[in-house]
């Protein structure tokens, strides 16, 4: 095998960026070079190169293929054409089955041959989010100014040029040349080799491995937070940001001036995180610390007293900046900040966010009653949840939404669980963020989800393919969420049709609830799915196509999954289904076949004891499932498998005696209702 290295250095490409053209690179090249059998792939990234190195076979083997042409009866020109685009003749064509076939063999071709012609066309095309032009020389782009390509395969430069047919694409070729820090150690230098490019940038201080540059990021913030005897806040996002925008990371620790320290620690943090890309820390006891860590892109001569200092001032600027606002946005209560929400658009179809608020307030109520809860607590939330967006906090740090609303409201006395309410109502706001717990808390997330999925679902504005642009899978995966960790039991589809009448008048004949619970099922269904558990009993048990109560539904879930895991599950449901499938046979012939069976037709045993058991499992079932014993009502129909073992060993159905046969159909119609009591087993999967 060979080994191919590839390095792209540029201007410095955004952190944001990186990872998927790391991603991009490889997919591109791994796509291109696939007769070279490539194997053994690493990429790498630093804020002014992308890289990758692999290994490839020395040599393309020649190929022996096949190409179909047109049919012998085609006309004369689709032949002229075929042979024209391969370059044949007529006399290099064989007939096959009523087509010209041409056989065409590939000589064998080595690796540098064809690396030089695949490369500049993946450069070319390569996809960038945003990309440029520079100078006025090209079309080609970048998404910053690409400046050397190094391609070097076996030890040897790959030659080729960008340049095409009156375009010189800024004059750039391959070749073997890049350059380290450019601070530190801006001097360029020869590439060998993938592991000697690796060893030659980190002696000119550059950490070609994000992995790498990562680790140590995170290992240098740790030691230097534990030699002050602090803690490191952990923020795998802004710890995945900075290790794109540095090269060589040098950690240093700053002070906060202690006048600052009164702010929240949410707009501390958010200030240092989106303003500076500074990392916090707290004390031993969990409580905000008086200094920051920040990472550096070089390591200067006296010990970084000046950088340290120079931040510092930085961030003081930040902080009372970030003091004004807290200051003035306590001078006015947050039940006027509200009022400004008139003002405010929340979609040009929907209205403004003080008719949003509204329609949040009256779900409020609605779901406060469903949950026995104190629905004035929940619906003074919901009325100031959104009142914190004309604040000037938020204004600044759109991130604090919701947050910034808990402290106004505790400033103003509000009631501490609708403090905390309005600060939480927006959580979940990931896979991995907590759930509100408290009462109030989960009214308000609840309402203020149901009010996006239901008004943006009124106009027709539904997610299409992996277009979100409103957040409705987020919404509906966070009501799911915060269900079930709660473990809320409640009619979700009649909380819909609340919702929708919340709506103007026009908006509501546009609605349907059935919509919106299919939406939830088909999230429900992908959640579980990514969980490993069984969606196929999901949709068995969700047999009237729309959610009701997803607590009892995932109950019910569980209580089958439980029963199918045994043999004895396995053949009550191979039973069942089996019943269903005979019964659509002939219901299709002369059916329905419903209504009560006659027992002085039968004249077996196995169907009398059948219709016994039947009799003592619907009204048991019946019980079990008014009182939501799950479990109990699948036991109950796991106790029938032996008679219906015995029946469909030695009934025949379809009995010369249409009378008999057609009251063993209603028999088995029974067994169809009482296995639907609780799911459709047909969509159970064995």
């Amino acid at each position: 095998m060979s080994e191919l290295f590839i390095e792209l250095f540029s201007e410095e490409i955004p952190a944001r960026m990186q990872k998927q053209a790391r991603e991009n690179l490889q997919r591109l090249l791994s796509d291109a070079l696939v007769a070279l059998n490539p194997t053994n792939i690493k990429t790498y990234s630093t804020p002014r190169r992308i890289a990758i190195s692999l290994q490839i076979n020395a040599t393309i083997p020649a190929q022996e293929h096949e190409e179909r042409g047109p049919r012998v009866s085609a006309p004369e020109k689709a032949l002229e054409g075929f042979l024209h685009k391969h370059t044949a003749q007529k006399n290099d064509l064989i007939e096959n089955n009523g087509f010209w076939v041409l056989k065409k063999n590939t000589p064998e071709q080595k690796a540098i041959q064809f690396i030089q012609e695949i490369i500049p066309s993946i450069l070319w095309q390569f996809p960038w989010p945003k990309s440029q032009r520079w100078g006025n020389s090209s079309q080609f782009t970048w998404v910053r100014p690409l400046h050397r390509i190094s391609c070097i395969l076996d030890g040897n430069v790959v030659p080729f040029t960008l340049a095409k047919e009156n375009d010189n694409a800024y004059g750039l070729i391959s070749d073997r040349t890049t350059e380290g820090h450019r601070f530190l150690s801006p001097e360029p230098f020869a590439i060998q080799n993938t592991k000697q490019w690796q060893d030659t940038l980190f002696s000119h201080h550059v950490i070609a491995d994000p992995e790498q540059r990562r680790n140590k990021i995170l290992t240098d913030i740790i030691q230097l937070a534990e030699s002050h005897k602090l803690q490191f806040v952990a923020d795998d996002e802004l710890l995945n940001e900075v290790t794109g925008l540095v090269e060589w990371p040098v950690a240093y620790i700053g002070k906060i001036d202690p006048i600052f320290m009164d702010l929240p620690q949410e707009v501390m943090q958010v200030s240092m995180r989106v303003n500076q890309r500074y990392f916090a820390l707290k004390n031993q006891d969990g409580t905000p610390a008086a200094n920051f860590i920040f990472i550096a892109n070089i390591k200067p001569d006296n010990d970084g007293f000046l950088i340290i200092a120079g931040n510092e001032r930085v961030l003081r600027a930040r902080f009372a900046d970030a003091r004004y606002f807290w200051m003035q946005d306590r001078k006015a209560k947050l039940e006027d900040h509200n009022k400004a929400l008139n003002d405010v658009i929340f979609h040009a179809k929907l209205g403004n966010q003080y008719e949003r608020v509204e329609r949040i307030v009256k779900i409020a109520g609605f779901l406060a009653n469903q949950f026995h809860s104190d629905a004035h607590h929940a619906q003074r939330a919901a009325f100031l949840c959104k009142a914190d967006l004309t604040t000037g906090m938020v204004g600044e740090f759109p991130e604090l939404q919701g947050i910034m609303g808990g402290y106004y409201a505790q400033h103003d006395n509000e009631d501490p669980a609708v403090a905390l309410a309005i600060k939480e109502h927006y959580k979940p706001c990931g896979s991995n963020d907590k759930v509100p717990n408290a009462s109030c808390s989960i009214i308000v997330a609840l309402s203020d989800k149901i009010d996006l999925l239901t008004s943006f679902f009124a106009i027709g504005e539904k997610p299409k393919g992996s277009g979100d642009p409103y957040g409705l899978r987020r919404a509906a995966l966070g009501i799911i969420k915060i269900i079930r960790e709660n473990k809320l039991s409640f009619n979700l589809q009649k909380t819909f049709e609340f919702a929708i009448q919340t709506l103007p008048e026009s908006l509501q004949y546009a609605s349907n609830s059935k919509l919106l619970s299919n939406f939830m099922n088909e999230r429900l269904i992908v959640q579980l799915r990514s969980e490993g558990l069984r969606y196929d009993i999901l949709s068995a048990v969700t047999q009237k196509d729309y959610l009701t109560d997803i607590s009892e539904l995932l109950e019910k879930v569980n209580a089958i999954n439980q029963i199918i895991k045994t043999a004895e599950g396995k053949d009550l449901l191979a039973a069942v289904k089996r019943a269903s499938n005979i019964l659509k046979i002939e219901n299709k012939k002369d059916g329905p076949h419903q209504g009560e069976p006659d027992p002085f037709l039968f004249n077996q045993d196995e169907e009398k004891n059948l219709f016994h058991h039947l009799g003592q499992t619907v009204e048991t079932i019946h019980t079990a499932l008014d009182h939501k014993e799950f479990e109990k009502a699948m036991n109950n129909i796991a106790a029938l498998r032996p008679e219906l073992d015995s029946f469909f060993d030695k009934v025949v159905i379809n009995d010369s005696n249409e009378a008999i046969r057609k009251n063993r159909l209603k028999l088995l119609n029974q067994i169809d209702y009482i296995a639907n009591l609780i799911a459709d087993f047909d969509q159970i999967e064995k």
